[in-house]
């Protein structure tokens, strides 16, 4: 099974990754910074884990506020740098452990908590900024990530015990993957710091201290703050450190304190922490506790599978079948739109789509596109720009004609599409015209 083998407390603040760009090394006022995080390389270097999950809020730069979620886990195969205004860092993207990802997600949603899912989105400092100076990254990085996004830019915000109990979930998440790995868990936000109004550059080193003292030996006092107590004592966006409560509610109770180093260059308290569990486990009730929780987890689609013609869009197809389905959902632009109808070819070529996928496009195949992965949804849009209702594509799925289906529904003269713009146009919705467009 996967296990947690230890834990990482870092701020994220873009000094770290600028000092690392610049070549701050040796250089006296960046110098600690690079100090703070050698014992941690060393021990990465000599535990090796497989894969590194990440807690971290994004900058407004991939998440915007037109939806903006309390959590976000990544459930895509690779992640790119992101820029955030003079361009990304050089730094290679970094790989996503989807089958870690993918059970987490199911594995937090069966306990409740209403995740967010995001592929296809890069990440600024937040993830970075930290990650660049664990892992070495000269062409690629040692270990995969399982990236979380935290909403703490835009208030209400999750609270501290909210993330802590999250952090429980996660621990019964990654404990009851059937799969040999091993997981650190990185938390990541800079300690007091506050970056606008009147107020900027607060800082207060004595509460970062009695902090990280009690985040360490009593979360429970922390869990009781408010983000108003946390903003008083530290600055108002030293209270993204409710994500640091994650990390520790994935850890056990006792756990040991390996590194502990605090410094304050400018403007946040940058702190880098490494945690090792001290809980005993007997392994026999661990693993029929793990494969509870497996059927936990899989509880709400048990049985799903036996229902004939039935294709669940699930974490998994959602991943493997994104290019298409981005690809699709691109008909609600109209400029798409008009290039789409005059010139298909080239917007496949545009989107890299593969063989299949181009024929079953192309074929109107609503049948192999279902089967295949495509959500429904976007097939009523494509059917809505090709002018076919929405009937035909229900009869084409189950390989009947359009009369044939339309007996079986209690309104046999119904047709109708999601296209908004005079939709009387379509050849369908004209008396007289031709129920069989889009049979496949």
């Amino acid at each position: 099974m996967a296990r947690i083998i230890g834990a990482i407390a870092s701020s994220h603040t873009p000094t770290i990754g600028f000092a690392l760009d610049a070549g701050k090394q040796n250089d006296p006022a960046w110098a600690p910074i690079f100090k703070a995080y050698e014992p941690v390389q060393r021990w990465l270097e000599d535990k090796k884990p497989d894969v590194m999950l990440v807690v971290y809020n994004d900058h407004v730069t991939s998440f915007f506020f037109n939806h903006y979620s309390a959590f976000a886990l990544g459930i895509g195969k690779q992640y790119e740098v992101a820029d955030e205004g003079g361009g990304p860092r050089q730094l290679p993207p970094v790989n996503g452990h989807t089958g870690l990802e993918h059970h987490i997600g199911r594995s937090l949603v069966a306990d409740e908590f209403d995740m967010s899912f995001f592929q296809d989105k890069p990440l600024d400092h937040g993830f970075f900024s930290p990650l660049s100076m664990l892992w070495p990254h000269e062409k690629e990085w040692p270990g995969t990530v399982v990236p979380l996004q935290v909403g703490v830019l835009q208030f209400p915000a999750p609270s501290a015990r909210r993330c802590y109990k999250l952090g429980q979930a996660l621990r019964r998440a990654i404990e009851s993957y059937p799969e040999d790995l091993k997981v650190v868990i990185v938390a990541t936000g800079g300690l007091s710091h506050q970056v606008h109004g009147e107020r900027c550059g607060f800082n207060n080193t004595p509460w970062d201290q009695q902090f990280l003292d009690l985040f360490e030996s009593d979360p429970e006092a922390i869990l009781a703050m408010t983000h108003a107590d946390l903003a008083r004592l530290g600055g108002l966006e030293s209270a993204e450190v409710v994500m640091w409560m994650i990390m520790r509610g994935a850890m056990s109770s006792r756990m040991n304190c390996l590194h502990r180093q605090y410094y304050l260059p400018s403007m946040t308290g940058i702190a880098v922490a490494l945690y090792e569990n001290l809980a005993n486990t007997d392994p026999a009730l661990a693993a029929r506790a793990n494969e509870q929780h497996r059927a936990h987890i899989l509880q709400q689609v048990a049985g799903i599978e036996e229902l004939p013609g039935t294709y669940p869009f699930t974490l998994d197809v959602s991943a493997r079948t994104y290019r298409v389905n981005k690809y699709l959902h691109q008909l609600v632009d109209p400029a798409f739109r008009e290039r789409f109808l005059s010139n298909p070819e080239a917007t496949y070529e545009e989107a890299g789509l593969n063989e299949t996928e181009r024929q079953m496009i192309s074929q109107r195949d609503w049948r192999a596109m279902i089967r295949y992965g495509v959500i429904f949804f976007l097939l009523e849009k494509l059917g809505a720009v090709v002018g076919v209702s929405n009937l035909h594509i229900y009869a084409a799925m189950r390989g009947e004609s359009l009369d044939d289906f339309r007996k079986t529904r209690n309104a046999p003269g119904a047709l109708y599409s999601v296209a908004g713009n005079k939709p009387g146009t379509a050849e369908w919705n004209k008396e007289g015209g031709s129920g069989e467009q889009g049979r496949k």
